[in-house]
C-alpha cells in the first residue's frame, strides 16, 4: 500500500508539471530556449541594452522591473536607465522627482505621463528613486514629432536654439530604405489619400532623439538599460541603427517581446528579431 501511495504521488507530480502553463518562454535569436540567468549574464557585459516591449504586455513590464533589479545588483552605480515613455524636455521634472525636490503629485501632474504609467512604469521609476539610479527621458517631445510629420525634417530648422536642446543636432540622418520605415510607408498606402512620406520620418526623429540622449548620458564602463517599444529596436533597426552610426564601437544587446498562441516553439517569423526574445501567450492579460 505504501509503495502504491508513493507511485501515485510521483505520477500526480509529473502530471501536474506536464499541465503547467508558463507565462513566458525566453529564446535566443535563433529560436533556442534559454533562461533568465543566462540572459542576465550576457546583459551584464553590454554597454547598452534595448528592451523592446509591447506597451500593454504585463509580462514584458514585469520583466523590465526584474531585469532592472538584477542589473542594479550586478552593476550598482554603473547602471543608467532611460525610456521612450518620457520626453526630453521633461528631464528636469524627472530629476527633481528622483532627487525628492518635488512631490509625486506635482511630478505626475506635469510629466505628460502615459495612461499606463501607474501600472507599467511607476514601479521602475520608484525603484530608480529608491536606489538613486539616473533615469533619462530620451524621447523627442511629441510636438516636434508632429512637426516632422507635417513639414518633414526641414520643419526642425525653424525651432529656437532653446528648443533644439531637446533634439539631436541637425540635420537628422535618415535611411528611408530601412525596413522599419519602408513598412510604415507601405502600410499607409492602403489608407485613403496618398501615403505621407513624412510618416516614417516622424518615427525616425523619435529613434534619432532616443539614440542621442542614450549616447549623451552613457560613458565607458556604464550600462545603459533603455525601455522602448519593440518596433524601435527589432531587427537591429531604429535606435539600434542610429547607435551603430556612432564612431564608438558599442556592445549593444536587444530584447524583444512577441506573442504566440503556442509558445513552446518560437515561430520562424519571430526568430532573429532580437538577441533575446520573450515569447508570451497571445491570450495573456494586458494592461489596456
Amino acid at each position: 500500500m505504501k509503495r502504491f501511495t508513493i507511485l501515485f504521488l510521483i505520477f500526480f507530480t509529473i502530471s501536474a508539471f506536464s499541465q503547467d502553463l508558463p507565462a513566458y518562454i525566453l529564446y535566443t535569436k535563433d529560436g533556442k530556449q534559454t533562461n533568465y540567468s543566462e540572459m542576465i549574464k550576457k546583459l551584464e557585459q553590454a554597454d547598452i541594452v534595448l528592451f523592446g516591449e509591447y506597451h500593454n504586455n504585463t509580462i514584458a513590464h514585469w520583466l523590465e522591473l526584474i531585469v532592472t533589479k538584477s542589473l542594479f545588483e550586478a552593476k550598482g552605480n554603473d547602471l543608467i536607465l532611460g525610456a521612450e515613455m518620457f520626453e526630453s524636455d521633461n528631464q528636469l521634472i524627472l530629476d527633481e522627482f528622483l532627487n525628492e525636490t518635488i512631490a509625486e503629485k506635482n511630478f505626475e501632474e506635469e510629466m505628460r505621463l502615459w495612461d499606463n504609467y501607474q501600472t507599467d512604469y511607476k514601479p521602475i521609476v520608484t525603484f530608480a528613486k529608491d536606489n538613486k539610479i539616473p533615469f533619462i527621458a530620451t524621447n523627442v517631445p511629441r510636438r516636434y514629432a508632429n512637426l516632422v510629420f507635417r513639414n518633414g525634417f526641414e520643419g526642425l530648422n525653424e525651432l529656437s536654439n532653446e528648443a533644439k536642446k531637446f533634439i539631436p543636432p541637425l540635420p537628422i540622418e535618415y535611411d528611408p530604405e530601412l525596413n522599419c520605415y519602408k513598412q510604415m510607408l507601405e502600410g499607409m498606402k492602403g489608407m485613403k489619400g496618398q501615403a505621407n512620406e513624412n510618416f516614417p520620418k516622424a518615427q525616425a526623429i523619435k529613434d534619432a532623439t532616443m539614440t542621442f540622449f542614450i549616447l549623451k548620458n552613457w560613458s565607458e564602463g556604464k550600462l545603459f538599460l533603455h525601455f522602448n517599444g519593440s518596433y524601435h529596436s527589432d531587427n537591429q533597426e531604429g535606435i539600434f541603427w542610429y547607435l551603430t552610426q556612432n564612431v564608438i564601437e558599442l556592445n549593444i544587446i536587444t530584447i524583444t517581446t512577441v506573442t504566440q498562441e503556442n509558445i513552446l516553439n518560437l515561430e520562424e517569423n519571430n526568430k532573429n528579431l532580437a538577441d533575446f526574445i520573450i515569447c508570451v501567450p497571445s491570450d495573456m492579460t494586458t494592461t489596456y
